[in-house]
């Protein structure tokens, strides 16, 4: 290869993630050009079932903070109790 020919390279980089592209100069190791990347657009399908999913995860916490304050009124009362019983033996 030829001097020159390694002088006008450009090679473009493509980002995995965001798609965008990057046009790089090897000889001067600089980004020459950056174009964002553009995002697929979703089907109506797709976006209903993103929804759905969304709301199905919520319910699941919904659901586990429900449970978890049941369980802690469960166990306060049962520690009530216990003060009860503890404070009318105390008392007597």
């Amino acid at each position: 290869m030829s001097n020159s020919n390694q002088q006008d390279k450009v090679v473009v980089l493509v980002c995995p993630v965001c798609h965008s592209q990057l046009w790089v100069d090897l000889k001067s190791v600089e980004i020459i050009k950056v174009e964002k990347g553009k995002k697929p657009k979703s089907s109506l399908d797709d976006l209903l079932a993103k929804e759905k999913e969304k709301k199905a995860k919520a319910d699941l916490r919904f659901e586990a903070t429900a449970k978890m304050a049941q369980e802690k009124k469960k166990k306060l009362e049962k520690e009530f109790k216990k003060f009860l019983e503890t404070w009318e033996e105390d008392k007597d």
